[in-house]
């Protein structure tokens, strides 16, 4: 679902503090997540961003777009109770975040990984 469906379905997420664990989570194919803990609902998540639009202005300076909610999805990977169970099960995770497929990682973690 979109992020902003996903707010919309629960208002108690956008009033809730989140806690993030890592911007560059990876999947086997390379595309990059962001996982975030809510704290109302317990509720672990990713998102995965569209690439930032990056151009170069006629002075060689860079610009960014400004990122959008749209295109911006979200799954529902967990739902863990308190933030320490969280930081408990996702322990190490900063050793692994930007490794190739880090996903299988964090799924092994969690006890949602297929055996295959």
């Amino acid at each position: 679902m979109d992020i902003e469906a996903f707010y919309q379905a629960n208002e108690a997420r956008r009033e809730s503090p989140e806690y993030e664990f890592g911007d560059s989570w990876r999947d086997a194919r390379g595309n990059s997540y962001r996982l975030s803990w809510v704290e109302a609902t317990g509720e672990l998540y990713l998102m995965i961003e569209p690439e930032a639009v990056v151009s170069e202005d006629i002075f060689g300076d860079f610009l960014v777009a400004e990122e959008s909610v749209e295109g911006l999805s979200v799954v529902v990977i967990a739902t863990v109770p308190s933030l320490l169970a969280v930081e408990d099960r996702l322990r190490g995770w900063e050793d692994v975040v930007d490794q190739e497929n880090s996903l299988k990682w964090l799924h092994r973690r969690l006890g949602t990984a297929d055996d295959d």
